[in-house]
């Protein structure tokens, strides 16, 4: 897996109140609840996921 370059993902703003295809995408990147972080791998299909939602999220290079 070291060939493969992952990105941190953190959810800074709720879901509540959002749109269905929006809240699909923070779970679709693993996201569950507020201020958690997860590494997820920098595809294009996440890094499209991550630019749907870029304002709920805080994104850094692993």
């Amino acid at each position: 897996m070291s060939d493969k370059k992952l990105v941190n993902v953190t959810l800074v703003k709720s879901t509540i109140g959002r749109l269905p295809a929006h809240k699909a995408c923070v779970s679709g990147l693993g996201l569950r609840r507020m201020n958690q972080t997860v590494a997820v791998i920098d595809t294009p299909e996440n890094r499209g996921m991550i630019n749907k939602v870029s304002y709920l999220l805080k994104v850094e290079e692993a």
